[in-house]
């Protein structure tokens, strides 16, 4: 799907398929090569002006690509032809540092990571952009009333700025994890062949310190192959995200259907929706992040599954772990960059919210009008008053306002003015407005953190 989904409606592409493009991180290796060079020059494992040899080389346009090429189809190996072709541009004298003391997953892990925090730079930006128009969303909606629904019935009165509150609330919860998240899963790895720094003995935990600073990373306190956990918590927290936005895309395809039509996602002018059915305003781009939303949650066990590595280095997860972040990484792209159109062009009509609030003939309202009495002759017995006239009123097809005013239990303690006060959806949405105002403020305080 994810190689798919940039056709299949008009939005922009986020850019994160070109970072997971193998010649993106193929430079990303060769720049920890760089680093790797760096730090042991500092340190005088090897002479500085291999250091700079190898800087100058390390640039995926100065390698033959074809060299490169034939390499990957004789040796099937990951990494191998990448350091022939560096040390061979490199030359002599100093083609010979090339890779000093490293292993193969030393360099692809840290790069990886390197492109992985390309990707999370925009995921960041995007979820502020997300947060910026939900804040927009939150004030338009925060006193247009609307049917607040659990269990897929009517239950209490709300606004549909509260809805906007509350995926506002979430999204900015899944930025403070990533953010707190980064010290953890951006660190460098150089441990060798095993993780035991035996070939760079007492200088080891030195140039991994030094490759890190060089980065911009933090440094692995074991250097094993066989620690997987920072690399699945990322996966785990685009899962985390992957929930919400898929929430989010779900209530709004609902909310567009024709028998609800209270919202509708931006179609364009000259959108088709159907080949056959010319009426057809689909919700595409609900869709699309609905099915990037599962795609991404999908690849979560699978990074689980990476994390039981065998011994000290496993292949087997090291390519589970990087199917699961590549794949959930260009999702997650995907589901935002729609997430955020949806968001930024959402057409709201509160008069039909309004119509769909007074489909129960003011059922809505019972909570309201069982408190009221219940300040007379206590919850219970307001309880038992209000369901027999609400039931009546379902089954029967009779006004509840009526039920209730010919009901004793109720008139001895409520005047009809009373009544029909209590029923007034408007006058029982609580604190909704003041929650959608508040969670503009916010949102819009965490756009501005992010955009820095």
């Amino acid at each position: 799907m994810s190689d798919t989904l940039p056709t299949a409606t008009r939005v922009a592409d986020p850019g994160i398929r070109a970072l997971y493009r193998l010649e993106n991180r193929w430079q990303a290796w060769l720049d920890v090569e760089v680093a790797l060079a760096r730090a042991q020059a500092a340190l005088g494992i090897i002479p500085t002006a291999a250091a700079e040899a190898i800087a100058s080389a390390a640039r995926l346009e100065n390698l033959d690509r074809t060299r490169i090429d034939e390499g990957f189809a004789r040796t099937g190996h990951t990494l191998v032809p990448l350091v022939w072709e560096l040390g061979r541009v490199v030359g002599d004298p100093h083609g010979g540092w090339v890779h000093w003391g490293a292993t193969t997953q030393n360099i692809t892990q840290t790069g990886d990571l390197l492109v992985l925090r390309q990707a999370h730079a925009v995921f960041l930006r995007q979820i502020g952009e997300i947060l910026s128009a939900m804040a927009a969303l939150a004030e338009r909606g925060a006193t247009m009333p609307i049917a607040g629904r659990t269990h897929g019935q009517h239950a209490v009165p709300a606004t549909f700025g509260f809805k906007v509150a509350a995926w506002i609330d979430e999204l900015i919860r899944h930025a403070d994890r990533f953010r707190q998240a980064a010290p953890r899963l951006f660190v460098a790895m150089l441990g060798g062949a095993a993780g035991t720094y035996a070939s760079l003995g007492q200088n080891g935990p030195r140039v991994q310190q030094g490759i890190a600073r060089l980065l911009g990373f933090g440094s692995m306190t074991v250097p094993s192959r066989a620690i997987g956990d920072h690399l699945a918590e990322n996966v785990v927290l685009l899962g985390l995200l992957a929930a919400t936005c898929g929430k989010i895309g779900r209530e709004i395809y609902t909310m567009m259907k024709t028998e609800f039509a209270e919202v509708e996602e931006p179609v364009p002018p000259g959108t088709v929706g159907s080949s056959t059915m010319p009426q057809k305003r689909n919700p595409k781009l609900c869709q699309d992040t609905i099915a990037a939303a599962a795609e991404i949650r999908s690849q979560v066990p699978l990074a689980l599954e990476a994390m039981t590595t065998e011994h000290e280095a496993d292949r087997t997860t090291s390519l589970m772990m990087d199917t699961a972040e590549s794949r959930a990484c260009i999702a997650t792209g995907d589901m935002l960059s729609r997430l955020g159109e949806i968001m930024r062009g959402l057409r709201l009509d509160p008069v039909r919210m309004r119509t769909n609030l007074d489909l129960g003939g003011g059922l809505i309202m019972a909570e309201a009008v069982m408190l009221g009495l219940g300040s007379a002759i206590g919850r219970q017995h307001a309880h038992d008053a209000v369901y027999d006239a609400a039931q009546d009123a379902f089954v029967r097809g009779q006004s509840f306002g009526d039920l209730l005013a010919a009901d004793p239990r109720v008139t001895a303690h409520m005047t009809p003015d009373r009544i029909r006060a209590l029923l007034d959806p408007v006058a029982y949405t609580g604190l909704c407005a003041d929650m959608a105002r508040e969670g503009a403020v916010r949102a819009r305080i965490t756009a501005l953190e992010l955009s820095k």
